[in-house]
């Protein structure tokens, strides 16, 4: 059986006291607890603490300003409260009429026990994963006293590498990347937004740009200016519970026609400590989206430009080909939707 370590909670009602809360050495935030209890369980980011102070979990549940989803006309914006879980933004009638991929990725997460325990603000700062770290305590000994994430100082995956390459495994992250949104940090500082793709760095250790203190309070979704197409897909060894082995969000900006392809926007999940936005895709604005080119073209860039690593189960060169293989199934599934 695996056992949690003994902590303390703390519920604030606030989010300024949230903030205070977070001031206390070791203090970690738990809203949903669906990723950081089974991470507590193997031993994995332990609050470290004086010895004087016992280790502390800042629960979100109290505070129903976190909560809600509203539309914002004035300022362009869907407004979603970092307490909202997945279930509720899944189904949410805003969310599936405005921005449907996102209502795909939040339905696409783990199981519906899940979905109504997690919400986005903890999806949007899960930890990142590594098929080396996600085990038990007993399991990274026998590895050999762990990896850069956990116990020791080897990366299994890039031998030598002194960077940590554990992958982010969100679902809704390539998502609201790929729909331009905006993330909402309250801490000692004050109020920042950002876009949320800044939000993100290279590095498996400390993977967001969250400030000491910070806690997430919002993410801001600007709405469509005009006709659009948006998808996410993922691929997983089961259709429910397990974790993205690679992702796809799709945007598609159209001309008045509706047909026509305007701009394109691609971001791929499960490669590194961050998703990765595609370049190169100019080439395919003014095809139509029915055009079998299109699929083509943009498939063929994300195969070209995603290199996948030893991250997670399965070997990168597969899912590197799975990566190709469900971004021309999402094109060709929203042409014909289209038609």
């Amino acid at each position: 059986m695996l056992r949690l370590p003994q902590f303390e909670v703390v519920a604030p009602e606030s989010v300024a006291d949230v903030v205070t809360a977070l001031q206390r050495p070791g203090a970690r935030i738990v809203a949903g607890g669906t990723d950081i209890l089974p991470n507590l369980k193997h031993h994995l980011g332990t609050p470290q603490h004086p010895a004087e102070l016992p280790p502390v979990l800042v629960s979100l549940s109290r505070v129903t300003a976190l909560r809600g989803i509203a539309l914002d006309e004035t300022a362009g914006v869907l407004r979603i409260g970092a307490g909202v879980t997945l279930s509720q933004l899944s189904e949410h009638p805003e969310v599936q009429a405005r921005f449907p991929s996102l209502s795909q990725s939040a339905g696409a997460v783990a199981s519906p026990p899940i979905r109504n325990m997690g919400t986005i603000g903890g999806n949007v700062n899960l930890d990142t994963r590594c098929r080396y770290v996600n085990q038990t305590h007993f399991w990274r000994e026998a590895l050999g006293g762990g990896c850069l994430k956990s116990e020791g100082n080897v990366c299994h995956v890039v031998p030598g590498g002194r960077n940590c390459v554990a992958a982010m495994s969100s679902d809704n992250v390539p998502v609201l990347i790929s729909l331009d949104a905006t993330i909402v940090q309250a801490g000692p500082e004050g109020v920042r937004e950002l876009p949320i793709e800044e939000y993100y760095k290279a590095d498996g250790l400390a993977h967001t740009n969250a400030k000491p203190g910070e806690v997430t309070t919002e993410l801001r979704v600007p709405l469509p200016k005009g006709p659009r197409r948006t998808h996410y897909i993922k691929w997983s060894v089961r259709k429910s519970i397990d974790f993205p082995l690679v992702s796809v969000a799709l945007r598609f900006d159209l001309e008045a026609d509706e047909a026509t392809v305007a701009a394109v926007k691609v971001v791929v999940g499960v490669l590194g400590s961050k998703p990765r936005t595609l370049g190169k895709l100019d080439d395919v604005a003014g095809k139509k989206l029915a055009d079998p080119a299109v699929a083509r073209m943009v498939a063929d860039a994300a195969y070209a430009q995603c290199k996948p690593l030893e991250n997670v189960p399965y070997e990168a060169a597969y899912r590197r080909d799975m990566i190709r293989v469900y971004t021309r199934r999402a094109i060709e599934a929203l042409a014909a939707s289209a038609g």
